[in-house]
């Protein structure tokens, strides 16, 4: 009987060990996953779509220094035509500000000066950790609050953010309202929807999840139940423009939908059929761009 309960005893002691060895890594992945380089985010671009223009517009590279002295490395292309109109676009998860240049064009025919940046943690900034909008969200405040200092301090300034930049356009609306608009397309309402679904679809339990965050919260400071953009749209007065891929099986549709619904301002939802994430723009860019004009059109007047 001894034997028994001594075995019963590993037994559970193994268990319990492979579920804390799983969830710290599980951790470490989601704070810390592979990157681009620039160089590799660029060739991207070039091979799924036109990126010939780009070479042709002026452009300037500069730094901004965010809240905590953090560096981000930004780009403005500048729009010949002249203007006062910016608008900033916020790269996606393991991207560079390059992955932005899909949806810049739109806004260059709009007469936008446009500006883009690596979020923290990717492209040429100083490696350190995601907080899935949590410290994002005040870094891109940095960089609008930057460019009225550079650019004029009466500037029109609209967003523009794919998937983890699209949470982060959502939750920077917290630290300020002074937007013409913001767009965000597949983003993520909570971060915890997105990767306790992964473990889902893993079989794995739900409560790894919730170990990984309670490890998360001890090492980072930052716990995956902090990481909501929704919570920032209570009060939000901007108007937002919603896109999701219809397919998106990494992010679900939902996500743009609970946003949509929770913003006190004007909001539209736009769902593209047979897009999966990130994909909208690619899978339909003239309905893309028809939907980005009209919104813009009919929120700012021009």
């Amino acid at each position: 009987m001894n034997k028994i309960i001594t075995g019963v005893i590993i037994a559970a002691g193994a268990a319990c060990a492979a579920v804390i060895g799983f969830a710290a890594f599980f951790m470490e992945n989601v704070m810390h996953g592979r990157r681009q380089t620039p160089e590799e985010a660029m060739e991207w671009q070039r091979s799924h779509y036109d990126t010939g223009w780009y070479d042709a517009y002026d452009k300037e590279n500069y730094t901004v220094r965010s809240y905590d002295g953090y560096e981000l490395h930004a780009t403005l292309v500048r729009n010949p035509a002249g203007s006062d109109r910016y608008v900033i676009l916020t790269h996606g998860y393991t991207d560079t500000r390059f992955g932005m240049l899909k949806y810049m064009k739109i806004y260059l025919d709009l007469g936008f000066h446009c500006v883009i940046y690596d979020i923290r943690d990717h492209g040429e900034n100083k490696r350190t950790f995601c907080t899935y909008s949590v410290r994002e969200a005040r870094d891109l405040t940095a960089v609008a609050e930057d460019a009225r200092e550079r650019f004029g301090r009466d500037i029109s300034i609209g967003l523009h953010g794919e998937s983890l930049g699209a949470a982060t356009t959502a939750r920077s609306l917290m630290y300020g309202q002074d937007y013409s608009f913001a767009v965000c397309d597949c983003g993520f309402a909570d971060i915890e929807n997105v990767l306790f679904g992964a473990l889902k679809y893993m079989h794995i339990p739900r409560a790894v999840g919730k170990i990984s965050s309670a490890m998360a919260k001890l090492r980072y400071g930052y716990s995956f139940s902090e990481m909501t953009p929704i919570q920032a749209l209570a009060g939000n007065r901007v108007p937002m423009l919603f896109i999701h891929g219809e397919d998106d099986s990494f992010i679900p549709p939902d996500n743009s939908r609970r946003m949509s619904e929770a913003t006190a301002g004007y909001s539209e939802l736009h769902l593209i059929p047979g897009a999966g994430h990130a994909k909208s723009v690619l899978t339909d860019p003239g309905l893309y761009a028809e939907i980005v004009k009209t919104f813009i059109a009919g929120r700012t007047g021009r």
